[in-house]
Protein backbone atom coordinates (compact mmCIF):
# COMPACT_ATOMS: atom_id res chain seq x y z
CA UNK A 1 0.00 0.00 0.00
CA UNK A 2 1.19 3.49 -0.83
CA UNK A 3 0.54 6.90 0.63
CA UNK A 4 -0.52 9.63 -1.79
CA UNK A 5 0.77 13.02 -0.73
CA UNK A 6 -0.58 16.21 -2.25
CA UNK A 7 1.50 19.32 -1.71
CA UNK A 8 1.01 22.83 -3.02
CA UNK A 9 3.57 23.76 -5.67
CA UNK A 10 5.81 26.44 -4.20
CA UNK A 11 6.13 28.19 -7.60
CA UNK A 12 2.83 27.42 -9.32
CA UNK A 13 0.49 27.16 -6.34
CA UNK A 14 -1.02 24.08 -8.03
CA UNK A 15 -1.64 20.76 -6.26
CA UNK A 16 1.14 18.19 -6.79
CA UNK A 17 0.56 14.53 -5.92
CA UNK A 18 3.22 11.87 -5.36
CA UNK A 19 2.89 8.17 -4.57
CA UNK A 20 5.33 7.24 -1.83
CA UNK A 21 6.29 4.57 0.68
CA UNK A 22 5.37 5.26 4.29
CA UNK A 23 5.32 3.89 7.77
CA UNK A 24 3.24 4.74 10.82
CA UNK A 25 4.37 5.26 14.40
CA UNK A 26 2.38 6.57 17.38
CA UNK A 27 -0.35 8.11 15.23
CA UNK A 28 2.00 9.88 12.83
CA UNK A 29 2.94 8.91 9.29
CA UNK A 30 6.54 9.01 8.13
CA UNK A 31 8.05 9.34 4.67
CA UNK A 32 11.68 9.16 3.59
CA UNK A 33 12.98 11.30 0.73
CA UNK A 34 16.03 10.09 -1.18
CA UNK A 35 16.98 13.72 -1.77
CA UNK A 36 16.37 16.80 0.36
CA UNK A 37 15.88 18.64 -2.94
CA UNK A 38 12.89 16.48 -3.94
CA UNK A 39 10.08 18.76 -5.08
CA UNK A 40 7.56 17.27 -2.63
CA UNK A 41 9.96 18.01 0.26
CA UNK A 42 10.62 21.56 -0.88
CA UNK A 43 6.88 22.12 -1.44
CA UNK A 44 6.00 20.81 2.04
CA UNK A 45 8.69 22.98 3.64
CA UNK A 46 7.26 26.01 1.84
CA UNK A 47 3.62 25.10 2.63
CA UNK A 48 3.37 22.48 5.44
CA UNK A 49 -0.39 21.99 5.03
CA UNK A 50 -0.74 18.89 2.85
CA UNK A 51 -3.39 16.35 1.85
CA UNK A 52 -2.84 12.64 2.51
CA UNK A 53 -4.65 9.65 1.04
CA UNK A 54 -4.11 6.05 2.13
CA UNK A 55 -6.61 3.68 0.58
CA UNK A 56 -10.05 5.21 1.16
CA UNK A 57 -8.83 7.41 4.04
CA UNK A 58 -8.16 11.01 3.02
CA UNK A 59 -7.19 13.75 5.45
CA UNK A 60 -5.38 17.06 5.90
CA UNK A 61 -2.02 16.95 7.61
CA UNK A 62 0.93 19.09 8.63
CA UNK A 63 4.34 18.07 7.30
CA UNK A 64 7.65 18.64 9.05
CA UNK A 65 11.21 17.42 8.67
CA UNK A 66 12.57 15.17 11.44
CA UNK A 67 16.14 16.27 12.16
CA UNK A 68 18.46 13.39 13.10
CA UNK A 69 20.62 15.61 15.32
CA UNK A 70 17.65 17.00 17.32
CA UNK A 71 15.53 13.84 17.46
CA UNK A 72 17.95 10.92 17.23
CA UNK A 73 15.64 8.40 18.93
CA UNK A 74 12.68 9.20 16.67
CA UNK A 75 14.91 9.14 13.57
CA UNK A 76 16.35 5.76 14.58
CA UNK A 77 12.88 4.34 15.21
CA UNK A 78 11.55 5.51 11.84
CA UNK A 79 14.63 4.20 10.02
CA UNK A 80 14.20 0.82 11.73
CA UNK A 81 10.53 0.70 10.69
CA UNK A 82 11.45 1.55 7.09
CA UNK A 83 14.24 -1.04 7.06
CA UNK A 84 11.86 -3.70 8.35
CA UNK A 85 9.14 -2.82 5.82
CA UNK A 86 11.18 -1.88 2.73
CA UNK A 87 14.82 -2.87 3.48
CA UNK A 88 15.72 0.77 2.88
CA UNK A 89 15.81 3.92 5.00
CA UNK A 90 18.45 6.28 3.60
CA UNK A 91 17.24 9.83 3.31
CA UNK A 92 15.44 12.74 4.87
CA UNK A 93 12.56 11.82 7.19
CA UNK A 94 9.30 13.79 6.95
CA UNK A 95 6.56 13.44 9.57
CA UNK A 96 2.88 13.90 8.75
CA UNK A 97 0.46 14.75 11.55
CA UNK A 98 -3.30 14.82 11.02
CA UNK A 99 -4.54 18.41 11.09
Amino acid sequence: MYLYLTTTGRVTGQPREVEIWFTEHRGHFYLVAERESANWVRNSESQPQVMVRIGDDEFNAIARVVHNDREPQLAATVKALFDAKYSWSDGLIVELTRA
